[in-house]
């Protein structure tokens, strides 16, 4: 199984480009479940999550074609048929294809999802939405069945703002009879993405960002062609790597709009962080032995616009080499501190009570052999070796690949010492 080496990096120079956001792609190309035409997807990374999506869409009858960064996606001939189980157990997002196949053919069946073990991600909130616009619900043999002869719009309020029943439902409801309301809708910016998307065919989306989504059902969607919004989390973390290691970098392919939970916290720290022509360019000094000019932190993952989940791991890796103490509250997933163990192998100061994480940096992380639990921990590994003293292995790496396009490549470029091992 591949591998990361990483050794002790100086400062970061230069300019990495940020790829585009697998969390945007995927509920995207399950859209496109929704029109017989073609759509041409710019922006899409290559990943393996990305390749797990495009092989369900292949399996129900879909056409793709990688086009450079572009997929092109013909879904003339889909059927409805039942989602193999191995695909779906690969990655939660399968799910996804449930509301495009529902609202246009009248039938899905999706075997229970998997993904990343970071905590229950419960999927009843995407039934319950499906329930109220008319579909008929059947679970079994470790099947969800959902019948409908015509999904029909109504009020659906969320218990809580799920990104995955939000996508869901939106999809379902774009060719559904009537007015859908969806309320306490989550405003992450790969649902306005998806809102685009589905306008970009000719649907009726409104109010995508804000906690109540309209949607008025159409007959029928076109195809389009749609470019997919920058990776927020990529960039996100090569900020902490800016300032984990040193250095001075300038991040192209940004929305700085969809950074501003985690530039605030980097700022707080004392990372300086600008708006230039080509993106945003990031500096921290710190090459002077026995100086570290950053502060710790206290922070709370929330629902977007607080500081997003998914930057928790990464943001954890920055704090165990600032010293003092820094705290993190997580909020979302209640599984994810798994990378904490790990972390403690490079010599990590941290004590775990409940749902908070008190960490006591140090400047002295010494390299070890670790295991990625997860796409965003194994990022945190990553970045916590290029301040390790000696070597450390980041083993698991599949987890890292399912999210981050070339990110050994990406990190060698600015001047990190890492390569990838078979």
């Amino acid at each position: 199984m591949a591998g990361f080496l990483i050794a002790k990096s100086g400062p970061l120079k230069g300019r990495v480009t940020i790829s585009g956001a697998k969390n945007a792609a995927l509920p995207v190309m399950a859209a496109t479940l929704l029109t017989e035409d073609i759509c041409l997807l710019e922006g899409v990374p290559v990943l393996e999550d990305i390749n797990v999506m495009s092989e369900l869409l292949t399996y129900f009858g879909a056409q793709i074609e990688r086009q450079g960064t572009a997929l092109k996606i013909d879904n003339s001939n889909v059927k409805p048929g039942p989602a193999p189980i191995d695909l779906v157990r690969r990655m939660r997002a399968s799910f996804l294809v449930m509301g495009g196949l529902l609202s246009r053919f009248g039938s899905a069946k999706i075997s229970l999802p998997g993904g990343c073990a970071i905590g229950t991600r419960p999927i009843d909130l995407h039934l319950k939405g499906l329930a109220a616009m008319g579909a008929d619900i059947t679970l079994g043999h470790g099947y969800i069945e959902a019948r409908a002869e015509g999904l029909t719009g109504g009020r659906i309020y969320l218990d809580f703002p799920s990104v995955g029943a939000t996508e869901n439902i939106m999809i379902a409801a774009a060719l559904a009879n009537g007015h859908t309301v969806l309320e306490n809708a989550a405003g992450e910016p790969e649902i306005i993405d998806l809102a685009n998307f589905i306008n970009g065919m000719g649907g009726h989306v409104r109010g995508a960002g804000t906690d109540t989504i309209k949607i008025e059902g159409v007959k029928k969607l076109p195809g389009c062609s749609h470019t997919i919004i920058p990776d927020r989390m990529g960039a996100g973390t090569y900020m902490p790597a800016a300032a984990i290691a040193g250095g001075d970098i300038i991040l192209t392919n940004v929305i700085e709009e969809h950074l501003r939970p985690v530039e605030a916290k980097l700022q707080e720290a004392g990372i300086q962080i600008y708006s230039v022509d080509e993106g945003l360019r990031v500096i921290c000094e710190r090459d002077k032995p026995g100086q570290c000019p950053l502060a710790p932190l206290d922070l709370k993952t929330m629902p977007y616009p607080g500081f997003p989940t998914d930057m928790q791991p990464q943001m954890m890796a920055l704090m165990c080499t600032i010293p003092g103490t820094s705290m993190i509250t997580e909020t979302v997933f209640e599984n994810r501190f798994l990378h904490v163990s790990e972390l403690k192998r490079l010599g990590a100061k941290i004590k775990i009570e409940g749902r908070t994480a008190i960490i006591e940096g140090t400047e002295h992380l010494q390299g070890a052999q670790v295991k990625a639990t997860d796409l965003r921990a194994g990022a945190a590994l990553v970045l916590a070796g290029l301040a390790a003293k000696g070597t450390t292995e980041v083993t698991d790496i599949h987890h890292i690949e399912r999210g981050y396009e070339d990110m050994d490549i990406k990190l060698r470029m600015l001047g990190a010492t890492i390569k990838r091992i078979p």
